[in-house]
């Protein structure tokens, strides 16, 4: 059979430019996005990717990615800033890319003397239309396929080029095309021969080899299993560029999910079925702290940068993560002095790496004095006597290593506390982020909620000091242990020292005018995202050391907990607490219920006073307009029958029930203190209250 020698097919390979340098802050979180250019170039045949070449991989085409020539990972996150964030950061798709651009076709048909033969014309302008008898497809030696399943996946991509019609270049061009867009060639040329019957145009095609096999370098965090599990399907079947395609994007959205600086950068198809996957992933090669002044300039810094180093979970040799750079932002901001972080990632020179640089912003002192003013809810004579006024002396950041040191002062009709406290956030040398706390307090607070009685007041002094460490031990799980020494006694209105109240019930377990005692102090704190209504669990212990025979020696153990859940546009959020006290303790220790932390619709201590006690709540919150939410709440508290055990039975002698419940509505509204809260609830007694609180109900 002869061939038509005068057939030509020029076509273009694939190239791929490098990135353009440009500038990373933290702060914009858009994908990089990556895109192919084709250039072209006149080759006597289309060669794909995966193009097999004499069975061999030395001369095989090799698809590189824009990471495989030189990965440059700021450049990379930089493409990924200047993009909508709806576009896969990692994306490429040869599915989605003119895989061929052809600089000319030409079919031409001599007869036996040698002189040319045109076509007849039917197309518009000076394009030409050759009349084609038959089409085919067949190898690259011009013989039929082994596979009659790859002969029917190219004739079923044809669209134009069928038996007995007249073709244009631009035609056998774009069937081409979509023969080699079918995923299962490698290699296509069009080749014009001559019949009795006229020109006979066949397709000779290369299919990719079958997959046998997977070799993949450089990734360090992708998962073996998940690799595995994307290339299972294929194994024995013809390598499929489009199913290929759909790989190389599941992995790079793996990396792009977790804000990983990582990507597939180059793939091969070597010898005996063998695909080689190229994974770059940039490594953190160091991290710098800078500090700026308001305008951006280079300053002195006031914090040592270890100190702000230590906070950061992003290491060296890890590979980079913008969501736990955020992350890491975040934990400085939280540190309480600084007023601006940001994270700019630079290439680390040829090697492929990322070095980090924090730029901070300090406040501009680090120390300072603060007033305000609250109510306390302790206080039943009138909201003006629960008035309090304070004010405080503070430093942040002493010596650079975010320590803080602050002195307050609280003052109102009856209660009074001064408090020194120092507090390490994170001890140096510590490796489990353990903080320590140092604490001198002197107070004075009401005693009315156990020992209210008509003839006047009392109230409960307080000298207390104490040590206690704390540490994160899982996410969102939080552990405190300390020792805390305290002497207590009940004082007149008139600040004399007295041992007994108005019904002769004892005011101290030691029967002194004073109790002292040294506590162990355990604490557990769980809390969920922080949200409002959120889950929250704490559990505390404190335990009587005797250390001497007349400090008190007794247990208690207190638990509360919250759920929150969402109902549509309203909220459901059920709260409970509880707590029991064991051994010789000071009855103004005692659990006290009624109140608006409690049991509402009554007065502050008016359900009773135990050793145990047990109080649930159930509130439903809907908004309302603008700020405003409403809420409609019910509330049950019980002293579990132990009022009496309580040294002196002081409810018993106020005739306190020990149990009660209460309902009503109420309304909030958010401020920078958390909720304000207006309340007004009916007890069981047929009586109402109105209840002011601030923040979420304990």
């Amino acid at each position: 059979m002869h061939q038509n020698e005068d057939v030509r097919f020029t076509s273009s390979s694939i190239k791929l430019p490098q990135f353009t340098p440009l500038t990373l802050h933290h702060h914009t979180l858009n994908p990089f996005f990556t895109n192919l250019h084709l250039i072209l170039q006149n080759f006597p045949k289309f060669q794909h990717p995966f193009h097999q070449n004499g069975g061999t991989s030395q001369n095989l085409s090799k698809f590189t990615h824009p990471f495989h020539q030189k990965f440059n990972p700021q450049n990379a996150i930089l493409q990924f800033l200047s993009k909508p964030r709806n576009i896969n950061p990692f994306s490429w798709s040869l599915s989605n890319t003119p895989l061929l651009c052809c600089a000319s076709i030409a079919l031409a048909q001599s007869n036996l003397d040698g002189t040319p033969l045109s076509g007849p014309k039917t197309g518009s302008g000076n394009e030409e239309r050759v009349l084609i008898s038959e089409v085919l497809v067949r190898n690259k030696d011009g013989e039929e396929l082994e596979r009659k399943d790859l002969e029917s996946e190219a004739l079923n991509a044809l669209k134009a080029c069928r038996p007995n019609s007249a073709l244009t270049v631009r035609e056998v061009q774009e069937d081409v095309h979509r023969i080699v867009a079918s995923g299962y060639f490698c290699s296509c040329m069009p080749v014009a021969v001559d019949t009795r019957d006229g020109i006979r145009l066949v397709f000779q095609v290369e299919p990719n080899q079958e997959f046998h096999g997977l070799v993949c370098e450089g990734a360090s965090v992708l998962p073996a299993r998940f690799i595995e599990d994307s290339f299972r399907d294929g194994y024995g079947k013809i390598v499929n560029i489009k199913r290929l395609d759909e790989i190389i994007s599941s992995i790079n959205g793996w990396y792009m999910e977790r804000g990983l600086f990582g990507a597939v950068s180059g793939i091969e198809m070597l010898s005996g079925g063998m695909i080689r996957l190229e994974v770059s992933e940039a490594e953190v090669n160091n991290i710098t702290i800078r500090f700026l002044d308001k305008t951006g300039e280079p300053t002195v810094g006031k914090t040592r940068p270890e100190t702000i180093l230590r906070q950061l979970t992003t290491k060296k040799g890890q590979v980079y993560s913008m969501l736990q750079g955020k992350r890491d932002v975040d934990t400085v901001l939280a540190m309480g002095i600084m007023e601006d972080v940001s994270i700019i990632p630079q290439p680390a020179g040829d090697t492929g790496k990322v070095d980090l640089v924090m730029n901070v912003v300090e406040r501009k002192s680090g120390g300072g004095i603060s007033a305000g003013g609250g109510i306390s809810s302790g206080i039943t004579g009138g909201p003006l006597a629960g008035l309090i006024g304070s004010c405080a002396i503070y430093h942040k950041n002493l010596f650079g290593r975010n320590q803080k040191l602050n002195l307050s002062l609280e003052r109102g009709q009856i209660d009074s506390i001064f408090r020194i406290n120092y507090t390490d956030p994170w001890i140096e040398g510590d490796d489990k982020r353990t903080s320590r706390s140092i604490m001198i307090q002197n107070s004075r607070t009401p005693g009315t909620l156990v020992h209210n009685h008509p003839g006047g007041s009392l109230t409960i002094g307080r000298v207390t000091a104490g040590i206690e460490y704390s540490r994160p031990f899982r996410p969102k799980w939080n552990g405190t242990a300390g020792i805390i020494f305290q002497r207590a006694g009940a004082r007149d209105d008139k600040g004399n020292p007295i041992i007994r109240d108005y019904y002769s019930s004892p005011l101290t377990a030691s029967g002194n005018t004073h109790d002292d005692m040294l506590l162990a102090k355990l604490e557990t704190v769980y809390t969920g995202s922080g949200d409002p209504g959120s889950s929250v669990f704490v559990f505390n212990m404190d335990q009587g050391l005797p250390v001497w025979s007349e400090w008190l020696v007794f247990n208690r153990v207190n638990a509360r907990a919250r759920k929150g859940l969402v109902l549509g546009p309203m909220r459901l959020l059920l709260s409970f607490s509880g707590g029991h006290v064991v051994g010789n303790f000071p009855p103004h220790e005692a659990f006290v219920l009624g109140g608006t932390n409690s049991v509402r619709g009554y007065e502050e201590g008016t359900v009773g006073s135990g050793r145990s006690y047990a109080v649930g709540c159930g509130e439903i919150s809907f908004p309302l307009m603008g700020p405003l939410e409403g809420a409609v709440f019910a509330d049950y508290g019980t002293d579990l029958g132990s009022g009496p055990s309580v040294p002196g039975d002081p409810a018993g002698a106020r005739l306190k029930p020990g149990s009660g419940y209460g309902c009503g509505v109420g309304i909030r509204v958010e401020s920078p203190l958390g909720p304000l809260r207006l309340e007004y609830a009916f007890n069981d007694q047929r009586t109402g209250r109105f209840h002011f609180g601030v923040g979420l109900r304990n």
